[in-house]
C-alpha cells in the first residue's frame, strides 16, 4: 500500500480494505507514505525482501507499486525470476494465469516501444542540431584561449592550485580540460 503524502488527507484505508477482502493476511501488509517517484521506499524494499518462492505479491492498483511503467516492469520481472507471482486487484492482472502473463508481456512490449521511440526522437534531434552546427552538451567552462594561457602558466612552472586560483576554475574542471587537450602530468 502506498499514499503519496504524509498528511492526514490521504489514507490507505481503501487499499487495506480491498487487500484484506482479497485474502491478504493483515500481518503481511506493507505501507509507504511517499511519492511513487521516490526510490527510497523502505516498506516496499522490506516487502520485496520478505517474499519467497511460491508467494504472490498483491497490490490494490499498479500505480501503487511502481513509479513508472519501466520501474513496475523491473519489479515484476524480478519477482518472476524468483518464482513469485504478481497480482493487481484493480486491473485484474495475475501473472500466475495465462491472461495475466499475456497482459504483463504486452505492458513490457509497450514500455520497450516507448523507450525505442524516445531514443529515436533524441537521436533525430541531435542529428538535426549537428546539421545546423550546434553541438550539444554542457558548454565548456574553459574556452580555448583561456586553456592556452593555463597551459603556458603550467609550462612556466606554476602549480595547478595557483592556476585554479588565478583563472578562477575548479581543480576538477581544470583536470578535465587538460585531459581533453591531451595534457599529461609529465609535461607539468
Amino acid at each position: 500500500m502506498r499514499v503519496s503524502s504524509e498528511s492526514d488527507r490521504q489514507s490507505t484505508d481503501l487499499q487495506r480494505d480491498a487487500l484484506l477482502a482479497a485474502g491478504v493476511d493483515e500481518r503481511h501488509l506493507f505501507q509507504d507514505k511517499a511519492s511513487g517517484a521516490r526510490d527510497d521506499r523502505p516498506e516496499l524494499k522490506q516487502c520485496l525482501d520478505f517474499l519467497k518462492k511460491g508467494d504472490t505479491l498483491v497490490v490494490w492498483k499498479l500505480d501503487r507499486l511502481g513509479r513508472s511503467l519501466p520501474h513496475l516492469l523491473s519489479i515484476v520481472t524480478d519477482l518472476k525470476k524468483r518464482d513469485i507471482a504478481f497480482k493487481s486487484l484493480t486491473e485484474q492482472m495475475d501473472t500466475s494465469t495465462a491472461h495475466g502473463a499475456l497482459l504483463f508481456n504486452i505492458f513490457g512490449s509497450l514500455a520497450e516501444y516507448e523507450r525505442a521511440l524516445t531514443t529515436e526522437r533524441v537521436n533525430a534531434g541531435i542529428a538535426a542540431d549537428k546539421r545546423r552546427g550546434r553541438i550539444g552538451g554542457r558548454p565548456r567552462t574553459i574556452d580555448p584561449e583561456k586553456l592556452e594561457a593555463i597551459q603556458t602558466a603550467l609550462k612556466a612552472g606554476q602549480s595547478k592550485a595557483a592556476v585554479c586560483r588565478t583563472f578562477g576554475v575548479a581543480r576538477s574542471t581544470l583536470m578535465d580540460a587538460l585531459k581533453r587537450a591531451g595534457w599529461t602530468e609529465a609535461r607539468t
